[in-house]
């Protein structure tokens, strides 16, 4: 595996201390961060797929949003990720009907990912990674469980995709531009 998906993924609590001390990141800041395009970032607002920043700012909330949807957009479809989100969370703007915050389920997606990348697992495995994963998420409503995990089990299949797309993408570099 190689690229994005290989390096040590930071956890939201590591952007915690500059956001408290800044009340919250600028654009320019979320874009250094994620290694996005402004564009990218405002086009996903727009599309309602992250919510408007407050005051210009963005809080926790919203950068593991724009980290997680960068994630999963390599491998599906932006407009599947947002319905994913949707699904798990409900509505971007209300976020009384969320099932977990964005910071953690994004901090979940980065555990799951790191133990596909550090003991790869035959696809019909990958599903047992999401479901380690939802089993640790015991203050979750019982009536809850079920979506969490197969939104975590689409996650970690996307995932694996991801890392199948690079490898094969780096393969064909070896062979064929070679």
């Amino acid at each position: 595996m190689t690229g994005k998906m290989n390096k040590q993924r930071g956890r939201i609590s590591d952007f915690l201390p500059l956001i408290r001390a800044t009340d919250g990141l600028t654009l320019g800041q979320v874009c250094s961060v994620s290694s996005l395009e402004q564009t990218t970032i405002q086009n996903w607002i727009k599309r309602g797929y992250v919510p408007h920043p407050v005051s210009k700012k963005y809080s926790e909330r919203h950068l593991a949003r724009i980290l997680l949807i960068s994630e999963l957009r390599e491998c599906m479809a932006i407009d599947r990720v947002g319905g994913l989100l949707s699904y798990i969370n409900g509505d971007i703007d209300d976020e009384s009907d969320d099932i977990i915050t964005e910071e953690r389920l994004y901090d979940v997606f980065c555990a799951m990912a790191d133990t596909l990348d550090e003991k790869p697992l035959p696809l019909d495995r990958v599903g047992q990674v999401a479901r380690d994963a939802a089993q640790l998420l015991t203050d979750i409503p019982e009536s809850d469980r079920e979506r969490i995990q197969n939104a975590l089990r689409i996650m970690a299949y996307v995932y694996a995709a991801n890392c199948c797309k690079r490898e094969s993408e780096k393969l064909y570099e070896a062979i064929i531009l070679d």
